[in-house]
């Protein structure tokens, strides 16, 4: 498939910074509960012309709190790479299906990523690459898997890393007939499987490798399993040396399955700002505060279209390596985003031609209203709010 990356050179990062910085004022009164801590990771941008209209957000926010938007925890909203606006509410959450009531969330409460996860595989995965223990996305996914001896069919031998990436393995896979818990999902069986590796790889092929999309938890494990044997480290603890230190994410929690693999699917707990710097990492090309943490390339690859998911004019379209990629309509304008999208309502929208970050956090857990709620949150109503009427 032919990549196009939807970057274009005319609206690089590195030009909208620019831009905003030029018209951002770093004095002034932020909104009441915008945390003080951790200011050396996200500088506060303080609202000027460079956030079209201030008021909306506040706005916004009631709504939220009032329940026009049911069970929203955490939003948090970058731009120019500081933090305009973060607020934090209260409601029914759960730690990936176990129920913990009631929560009164603030800046340092963990929250389920869910499949937030997924993309941050895909930077691990690109981290692999930068330090050599990858070096081919083309290769057979089971030549990482030489104990799987039985299942090495003519088929299965076309699998080839960059299909596990795209989620266009052939592998059937099903996580949307019925929901997470039930055994005839797809993630839930898995999960269930005294071997999750050999569950995925067992399954039957539905599709020619690199054919068709299809959202797999599966393809995500394996995946994750695949950097384990590469880099000869435990995910974890990969994920900590080139990722979550370097970007000063030192409050984490990442679930096991009882056989002590990580859970590469789903199972990610963050803070929201910890959320955030993932998306600003990957709106600045892999730099962090200067340092280059991940190659730009990857970023770039990563963001790029790999599978059509829906041919629509807007909202989610096309599927990147373990990213979701759409377009916006805002001020009649479409406006190209990134997501990681994860169960109940988690999401961080990356917005590279306005510079934006956007990160949710919700209880939406089997709530068919996520994706709408999110959308109307984030796109119709944060990112007018940040944008000019007219173009420039």
């Amino acid at each position: 498939m032919t990549v196009q990356i939807w970057l274009p050179t005319c609206l690089t990062r590195r030009a909208v910074v620019g831009c905003v910085l030029a018209s951002i004022i770093l004095a002034g009164c932020t909104p009441a509960n915008l945390s003080t801590k951790d200011s050396a990771s996200l500088e506060h941008a303080v609202p000027s012309a460079a956030i079209q209209d201030m008021r909306a957000l506040e706005v916004l926010a009631g709504d939220i709190r009032s329940g026009k938007y049911p069970n929203i925890h955490g939003l948090v909203i970058l731009r120019a790479g500081g933090l305009v606006r973060e607020d934090y509410f209260e409601g029914n959450d759960e730690r990936r299906g176990e129920a913990l009531g009631t929560v009164r969330f603030d800046a340092d409460t963990l929250h389920d990523a869910r499949s937030v996860t997924k993309s941050v595989i895909s930077a691990l995965f690109g981290a692999a690459l930068a330090e050599g223990k990858i070096d081919d996305i083309d290769a057979p996914v089971f030549d990482y898997f030489p104990e799987y001896e039985n299942l090495r069919t003519p088929q299965r031998m076309r699998i080839r890393l960059r299909h596990l990436l795209s989620m266009t393995s052939g592998i059937q896979w099903d996580e949307s007939t019925h929901l997470y818990g039930d055994p005839l999902n797809s993630e839930t069986a898995m999960d269930r499987a005294s071997d999750p590796y050999r569950y995925v790889l067992e399954q039957p092929i539905a599709a020619e490798p690199g054919a068709v999309w299809k959202y797999s938890g599966g393809d995500t494990m394996v995946l994750a399993r695949i950097i384990e044997r590469a880099t000869g480290e435990d995910l974890e603890v990969f994920a900590k040396r080139v990722l979550f230190s370097p970007l000063g994410i030192e409050k984490y929690d990442w679930l096991r399955y009882s056989s002590g693999a990580v859970i590469a699917a789903s199972g990610l707990r963050l803070r929201p700002r910890d959320m955030a710097k993932i998306g600003q990492l990957y709106l600045d090309e892999g730099r962090w505060r200067g340092t280059q943490i991940l190659p730009a390339r990857w970023i770039a690859e990563s963001l790029s279209p790999h599978a059509t998911i829906a041919d629509r004019p807007f909202g989610f379209q096309r599927y990147g390596y373990q990213w979701w990629l759409g377009s916006a309509r805002v001020w009649e304008r479409s406006v190209p985003f990134a997501a990681a999208v994860g169960w109940g309502g988690q999401r961080i929208f990356i917005v590279p031609t306005m510079g934006v970050v956007v990160v949710i956090t919700a209880g939406l857990y089997g709530d068919p209203r996520q994706t709408d709620v999110t959308f109307e949150i984030a796109l119709d109503r944060i990112l007018p709010a940040l944008a000019a009427r007219q173009a420039d």
